[in-house]
Formats: C-alpha cells, structure tokens, sequence
C-alpha cells in the first residue's frame, strides 16, 4: 500500500496525486490517497483545522491501512512532504512502513513561509491566501470565538495567517514557534526507515536555506537529491507517459 499526501491547499483529486497514484497502481502497488481536514469540500466539524505538522492524522491513516496491508509506502508532496518526514522522526521505525518518498519538501518552515512573500511569488500567495481565507470564515463560522473575523480580512501573507489562526488553534504559541516545532528539519536525524527526498533547484517555493544537502547530514536513514529542474511538485516527461518523479519513487520503492 502506497499512502499519498498532498500539499498546500490540495487534495486527493490533485494531478499530481493521481498521476503518481496511477504509477505506482500499474506497476502492483494498492494506493491510498486522503484529504486533510477542510481539503475534501467539505468542512471539518472540530475546531483544529489541517497543518503542516498533524501527524496525528496521517498517523491515523496509517494505522487504517495496516488492518490490511503489511507493506507500506508513503509519499509526500510539499506540505505533505514535511508532514510525512515529521511523521517518520516522530515514530522512528513505525510497524509496518518501509519506506518514504519526499517531493518538494519545505524542510525549513520559516523559510519557505517567508519566500512566499517575494514578488515573484505573489501570485502563489495570493491563490492560497484566497482559499484559505475561505476556509477560515467557514470554521468562525462553527467557532466564532476562535479567532478575530475583522483580523483575517487584513491579513495578505501565509505568514500572518500561520501567526493568526494556525498556531493558536492548533496550540502554538506564534508563527515562530509553529515553524519551529513542525518543521521536517528538525526530525530528519531521528528517521529509521529509508527515506528519499527529492527537491529541484528551481523550484519557486524553495530557498537556499532549504536546498542544502547539509541539512540531512545527520540523518543516516535519509537521502537527498536535488535535481537542477523539476519545479514545485513537477518533473514533467514530454516523452514518457509518467512523470520523471513518478518513475523515481516506483524504482525506489520496489529496489
């Protein structure tokens, strides 16, 4: 069993996610794709939305798909790059998960929230601010008492919303201590299973801070590649009928 996790503001219906559903289905591989809470079209009844590091959630994901399967495989794509990483450093050698594949990973939180906020970034922002903030208004809706409706009107950055609404439902104290504690960075050292990150050098949404393979070199169990191309969550192949990224984590899963 393959376990997909999507990125920022996806979900399971993603091109990215069937594509590389689609791959690893035809070479034998059963795939389980999820949505995050809010990420389906349909809102979540808790107050706790969807983050960058709820590992609760995938873990709970995991441990369905373990009723049945005793092999399994988790992909990540951006914000599910980080939450299936802090996953693995969290549970260490968890039961019966053999390896992971981490595509587009924002390692360093901090960073890539800050990134977001450049000009040749604006329009990424700008898209996620805009779903976001649609979600948001949904969940005072459940919740008024959650946070100030007239503050989230005045926010435009990832980073003020982090700061105004992620850490304070989700129990952090600020943006900061949010970045801090979720960030995949942190957890790579305490990885025990395989684990393959895959990143491209000209990918908008990664810094240098971030592209830097010194950041696994305590980690014995992970791997980093980055590749000159790729892009965010891309690796197209105009002459293959699969992504270059799709055929990677198969070959690397079934090696």
């Amino acid at each position: 069993m393959v376990i997909i996790s999507h990125g920022l503001e996806g979900n399971a219906d993603r091109t990215y996610v069937k594509g590389m559903a689609n791959a690893h289905f035809s070479e034998g591989f059963d795939v389980l794709a999820w949505n995050y809470r809010g990420c389906s079209e349909q809102i979540n009844n808790l107050p706790k939305m969807y983050h960058s590091g709820a590992t609760e959630d995938l873990l709970a994901v995991v441990n369905h798909a373990e009723k049945d399967y005793n092999e399994i495989y988790l992909i990540g794509f951006s914000l599910g790059a980080n939450l299936t990483l802090k996953f693995l450093g969290e549970q260490g050698a968890y039961k019966n998960v053999k390896k992971a594949c981490a595509i587009a990973a924002p390692l360093d939180l901090k960073s890539g929230s800050l990134h977001l906020n450049t000009p040749k970034n604006y329009l990424y922002q700008r898209r996620f601010m805009r779903t976001l903030k649609k979600k948001a208004r949904a969940k005072h809706a459940q919740y008024p008492e959650l946070f100030d409706l007239k503050k989230l009107e005045n926010i435009h950055t990832i980073y003020d919303f982090d700061d105004l609404i992620t850490a304070p439902i989700h129990g952090f104290e600020h943006a900061e201590d949010y970045y801090e504690k979720c960030s995949a960075k942190n957890f790579l050292e305490k990885i025990q299973i395989p684990t393959q990150i895959l990143n491209a050098m000209n990918d908008p949404f990664l810094t240098p801070k971030i592209l830097n393979k010194s950041i696994t070199a305590h980690s014995n169990h992970v791997s980093y590649q980055i590749t000159p191309k790729g892009g965010h969550c891309g690796y197209p192949n105009f002459i293959a009928k699969t992504y270059w990224s799709e055929a990677f984590a198969v070959n690397y899963f079934k090696s």
